[in-house]
């Protein structure tokens, strides 16, 4: 379960140390110089988020996502700069560009509805006219890749099956499909090989092991590529687009991800890439001269370059200050296009020509309303838990916090489980931290990033030893000379909006106030209702969290349902209608059965999002309810006369 996207970036960089240990040292109060100002939420949100970049066949433009009109649609803008053009224009559903066509100026856009995760997959043409590629009554479809000649494409669908997406192999010219490979394990689809002879499946037997198979497509027949002993996770970084070679993403025998391909000698594979932290993605260009790596470096990301003929290390030189998520080449491989941030400025896109290394950002994703100076760094801290493992987080500390001027504090949970919390510029979080509010997100065992035994350290246990870790870290919050430990809250959303309403339930005095967004509150619902075409991972999940037809009692004592008679904290719960993940009657159930305990509960159910927010007007009025509750809880002068 992804995490909110607004509070948990999936990938973000870092280039801070950590700070070991105990709290940071406070020097002697002085009056804060910042912030100059407090923003309103609509300054906030003057900010333009942007992703998925992508070149055109002609190298000339860059198209990409972009929210600047209230909902994301795709854009494009010149290579050399220039003011972006809007090509799509939708007014109730996120568009994501995918993909644009080798030869001309068509390209594939995915689009829901209302945030149903039931995605098609449109063309749009140069004349404007958009078509709908999987006109299915039912189902989900993605857009895979395009094919090595530029012949065709490739689409994931579920129709046949729901629990199982199948690979079609559509015309580039007329559109006209047929059925590549039949994936009746319902396993995960990676790729397709240049020739089209086979396709890289991927299983996930629990959510730390998993293998790749290789189906053929003359003989329909499956062969794991990777079988192993023990616990170790096999998947499919990329396959080289002129030799075929297959480069898997393993930490077998290791406890951090790394990059390999097949040895000389059959079944064994050979290292190509190693990190002190985990690889968690590897790419080719469209030639194969050059490989790009994602390296999860302690909550951010650092991204490699490699000149693949002379197997040399490019260093990503003449870029501003900050830190780079994302690497994408043009056709011809001589242009590199990023998107680069800080924690206190928002994502933009550079365009780099790699023979004269000139580089443009060529958009200006920043509210001009904001100063960057009013906003705050993210400090990586660490502390001890109740069995002495140490916890990753990341800390943010308003400018205005002193000793002498203490600050209610949030701990804030990310998505999963397995999730991570990251660096980047993150509105909400500023946000909260302008208006007076630490944030300390919370890295908990199971979390991403920091090995396979760290992340393996949540398995069947819930609910318990994880909710334990955030349990200390408000201890650890009351530490900090600057933080009133008597005022602290706990936030999350997804997983971590259920890490909310289990510290509520089964540590009822931890904390002071709870924040719940889409979160689970009965995973016995959960587990028997996630969408069918997440295939045969929906046993990992089972692995991971437990059986619901095997492990009901379990199941029960862990769900914050069954145990609500224990929730006497202020609880505001956000929910959106159209949720596949975690069905609105997770959040219903919930604010019913706690209001019976006479508790202040505040219900915002927002009718046009899922899970997540796609729309700036819900994110708006979301992070402006959350902050008006947190105040009227945890300020001093309100939180001795709670409201209901």
């Amino acid at each position: 379960m992804p995490a909110w996207k607004s509070l948990a970036r999936v990938l973000a960089p870092t280039l801070l140390l950590p700070l070991l240990g105990a709290a940071p040292a406070e020097k002697a109060a002085t009056p804060a110089a910042r912030p100059s100002k407090q923003y309103t939420v609509e300054q906030f949100l003057g900010s333009t988020e942007v992703m998925a970049p992508v070149f055109t066949s002609d190298g000339r433009q860059l198209l990409f996502s972009s929210n600047a009109s209230g909902i994301f649609n795709v854009h494009s803008v010149p290579v050399g700069g220039g003011k972006p053009t809007a090509l799509t224009r939708s007014k109730t559903d996120s568009l994501r560009v995918v993909g644009a066509f080798p030869r001309d100026g068509r390209f594939l856009f995915e689009r829901d509805k209302g945030g149903d995760e039931q995605t098609h997959v449109y063309v749009r043409t140069p004349d404007g006219k958009e078509k709908d590629l999987t006109p299915m009554k039912k189902g989900v479809a993605h857009f895979l890749g395009f094919s090595h000649d530029d012949s065709a494409f490739y689409i994931t669908t579920n129709e046949r099956d729901p629990g199982a997406m199948d690979v079609y192999r559509h015309d580039a010219k007329t559109y006209a499909r047929t059925l590549l490979a039949r994936n009746d394990k319902g396993f995960g689809v990676a790729a397709v090989a240049p020739d089209e002879s086979w396709v890289a499946l991927e299983e996930a037997v629990t959510t730390s092991d998993g293998n790749v198979w290789r189906y053929d497509v003359a003989t329909k027949t499956l062969k794991n590529l990777t079988p192993h002993t023990g616990t170790a996770s096999y998947r499919v970084g990329d396959i080289h687009p002129v030799t075929g070679e297959l480069y898997v993403i393993t930490d077998d025998g290791s406890e951090f991800a790394r990059v390999v391909r097949p040895a000389k000698e059959a079944g064994k594979w050979e290292d190509v890439e190693r990190a002190d932290w985990d690889i968690v993605d590897t790419s080719f260009s469209r030639a194969g001269a050059f490989r790009v790596s994602v390296i999860n470096v302690d909550a951010g990301i650092e991204v490699r370059l490699h000149d693949v003929k002379a197997s040399t290390q490019v260093p990503l030189t003449q870029f501003p200050a900050g830190m780079i998520s994302d690497a994408v080449f043009s056709r011809d491989e001589k242009q590199l296009a990023v998107l680069l941030e800080t924690d206190r400025t928002s994502i933009n896109l550079y365009v780099q020509d790699l023979a004269t290394k000139k580089t443009t950002r060529v958009t200006d994703t920043m509210s001009r309303e904001l100063d960057p100076e009013d906003l705050v760094d993210a400090q990586v801290v660490r502390f001890k838990s109740f069995d002495g493992m140490e916890i990753p987080n990341l800390l943010f500390k308003p400018h205005q916090a002193t000793a002498e001027h203490k600050a209610p504090a949030i701990v804030y949970v990310h998505g999963g489980p397995g999730g991570e919390t990251t660096r980047g510029y993150n509105n909400f979080i500023q946000y909260l931290v302008n208006h007076g509010y630490v944030v300390l997100g919370i890295n908990n065992r199971g979390s991403a990033g920091y090995g396979k035994s760290f992340r393996r350290a949540d398995d069947q246990k819930h609910g318990k030893d994880p909710l334990r870790d955030c349990v200390e870290a408000r201890k650890y919050l009351a530490s900090l000379p600057y933080v009133d430990g008597s005022r602290v809250g706990i936030l999350g959303a997804s997983y971590g909006g259920y890490m909310v309403l289990a510290a509520l339930a089964f540590h009822p005095d931890a904390f002071d106030v709870g924040v719940d967004v889409f979160g689970v509150s009965n995973w016995l619902r959960t587990l028997k209702s996630m969408p069918p075409e997440w295939g045969a991972f929906r046993q990992a999940m089972f692995q991971e969290i437990g059986d619901p037809e095997k492990q009901e009692a379990m199941l029960k004592e862990i769900s914050p349902l069954f145990h609500t008679d224990r929730i006497q904290k202020p609880l505001f719960v956000v929910q959106g209608a159209n949720d596949p993940r975690v069905l609105q009657a997770e959040s219903d159930d919930i604010v019913a059965a706690v209001k019976k305990n006479g508790v202040p509960v505040e219900y915002l159910l927002l009718p046009d999002e899922g899970h997540g927010f796609r729309k700036k007007k819900n994110e708006a009025e979301v992070d402006r309810r959350i902050l008006a509750f947190l105040d009227r809880y945890l300020r001093p002068a309100t939180a001795a006369a709670p409201r209901p």
